[in-house]
């Protein structure tokens, strides 16, 4: 019997073995670049998981700089097609505390975004031992393509990680996602900002808030050590940001009303000496038995009357782009935290909405009722190009060589000519005559909503455009009613003014495609409608493509939809300025 027990034994070791050599597994330390996302001072601490340069210890208290360990608010970005993923890593600290789980504390979160860019959340077993192991089963493969999907990982929100590896079968593919080059939102705070108390570490707020407006968000909370104080602040502006949120009354009880006013007049103007973006003050959300404690309502009312007088004087000073989150838009729920104050998931949810409400308008990135007015990303062509480094690939080129003239699309632009350079070019010849000094903004298998996340992450900032050309709107033919199409591109519209107010913007007609001739004309004088409604310039050139029966002209396209050399000739014309 014993002799068996060991032969048993022998072979499960084996199969173990064998099972570890199966997997392949990346270091996101030892990535070819960053890949540390949400950090901040990347080319300081891309490279480890804490929240602050090793120079801060010497300029923040030791409170602060331990708690700069704790990695929450970051993440790590992915492709893969992997079927099952296994995460391993080590922590330094408790696995948990009295009111904060373990999973919150010291787990990670994961989710995909699919080819239509729908966020899905993957669920895996985990075991808290010396290595936290947690592994996702049974992922789904995708239907567009074999690349799989972006997947997103969120890190510990109080608890410092030493290493950390992501394991796929060595048969899958896997590609780390650098850090986003995007002006990040950089929030300073407290516990409730620093996740205190999620249940896992995508519910944190911050967390929330990156995925709702798909933006990075930098976490700067600090646990009972975020009170507003110069040394952070004076970090925070060393960060170029898309806006700053100060969240920092909960940790200034102890101080003085006039000392609270100090804080916060030397905080937004040090911010606003070197930066123009938006500045965000958040009231006190209040403490939750001051109902059955007498002294507790005094407190966040004095540190909310007195952070208010200090905003009200910023005004009058005449400090621009600053503004106010009160508590009673915060529509705070009575069951929202764990203890007297700390949010738990149903509370964070409702930060998260809250700061959504007030930051969309803030950044610029409002959101309609139906589908195409919603920004959304999309991966559908992965097996040709990847939408994301394409974008990327956009903003460079736009910093490099800012472009007098754009023409944004879809598959039709994307494979016409032109730079960005595409792996297709089906119209070189007609491109140079008529558009040579065109930038292509066109992505394949774009829709509206895809062309709005578009332009709400960069690729009309930073340039003053002459003219810009949209042709968009086919291949929501499939998926989404005439009235959303028209309503989606009146909101896309209206979106390029805003960026590109001296512009001359022009509305291409949807093209005439195989089976849907009748049903895209009559959303063309709909759309006529919307340009004159707007005073934005129309054409409507894909007339050109039909025969006098009304049917497409077969020897135009390669496909049905896609003109080919002979039919972008028959566009280009009206296309290009006059």
């Amino acid at each position: 019997m014993k002799r068996l027990q060991i032969t048993i034994a022998f072979f499960l070791v084996l199969f173990v073995s064998s099972l570890h050599a199966q997997t392949r597994w990346y270091n996101p330390l030892k990535a070819d670049r960053p890949v540390i996302q949400n950090q901040g001072w990347t080319a300081e601490i891309g490279k480890t998981f804490a929240r602050l340069p090793e120079r801060a210890e010497k300029e923040v208290r030791k409170a602060v700089w331990n708690l700069s360990k704790d990695a929450a608010g970051l993440s790590i970005h992915f492709y893969t097609n992997a079927p099952e993923i296994t995460i391993r890593y080590h922590v330094k600290g408790p696995f948990a505390m009295n009111h904060m789980p373990a999973t919150g504390v010291s787990g990670v979160d994961l989710y995909a975004i699919d080819e239509n860019g729908k966020w899905k959340r993957a669920w895996g077993n985990y075991t808290f031992s010396d290595t936290v192991l947690y592994r996702y089963k049974n992922l789904f493969p995708g239907t567009f393509h074999k690349k799989g999907f972006e997947y997103r990982l969120f890190l510990p929100l109080y608890n410092s990680v030493q290493w950390m590896e992501i394991g796929v079968p060595e048969d899958a593919y896997f590609e780390f996602i650098p850090v986003l080059k995007e002006k990040p939102v950089i929030v300073y705070g407290t516990s409730i900002a620093q996740g205190g108390c999620a249940s896992r570490p995508a519910m944190g707020w911050t967390n929330i808030l990156s995925r709702k407006l798909d933006y990075p968000v930098i976490n700067l909370a600090f646990s009972g050590n975020g009170p507003f104080e110069k040394a952070l602040v004076d970090l925070i502006n060393e960060q170029d940001a898309a806006a700053y949120v100060f969240d920092c009354l909960p940790n200034m009880g102890a101080l003085s009303q006039e000392e609270v006013y100090d804080r916060v007049i030397y905080g937004v103007t040090a911010i606003r000496k070197k930066h123009r973006e938006p500045i965000l003050l958040t009231d006190h959300i209040g403490y939750f038995n001051d109902q059955t404690d007498s002294t507790r309502a005094v407190i966040w009312k004095r540190l909310n009357e007195t952070q208010w007088k200090a905003y009200n004087a910023l005004k009058k000073q005449g400090v621009k782009d600053l503004y106010y989150l009160t508590r009673d838009s915060m529509r705070f729920p009575d069951d929202g935290t764990v203890d007297y104050v700390h949010p738990n998931d149903l509370g964070m949810q409702a930060y998260a909405d809250a700061y959504e409400k007030v930051l969309r308008p803030i950044l610029k990135m409002p959101v309609g009722p139906v589908s195409t007015t919603q920004p959304i990303s999309q991966r559908r062509e992965a097996g040709g190009y990847e939408w994301k480094k394409r974008h990327e690939e956009e903003l460079q080129l736009n910093e490099e060589q800012p472009p007098v003239n754009v023409i944004i699309g879809n598959s039709i632009t994307h494979y016409w000519a032109g730079a960005p350079k595409a792996h297709i070019a089906r119209g070189e010849k007609s491109w140079n005559q008529y558009l040579s000094d065109f930038r292509n903004m066109g992505f394949g298998w774009d829709r509206i909503e895809n062309v709005l996340w578009r332009i709400y992450h960069g690729e009309l900032d930073g340039f003053a455009a002459k003219n810009i050309v949209l042709m968009i709107g086919t291949n929501n033919i499939g998926g989404s009613t005439d009235e959303a199409t028209v309503a989606g591109i009146a909101f896309l519209l209206q979106q390029i003014r805003q960026r590109q107010p001296l512009a001359k913007i022009k509305l291409v007609g949807i093209f005439p495609r195989r089976n849907t001739e009748a049903r895209i004309a009559s959303l063309n004088k709909q759309l006529q409608q919307v340009a004159q409604k707007g005073s934005f310039l129309f054409a409507d050139p894909g007339k050109k493509l039909l025969l006098p029966s009304g049917k497409i002209n077969e020897s135009l396209f390669t496909d049905g939809l896609h003109p080919n050399e002979a039919g972008y000739s028959k566009l280009a014309p009206g296309i290009a300025p006059r």
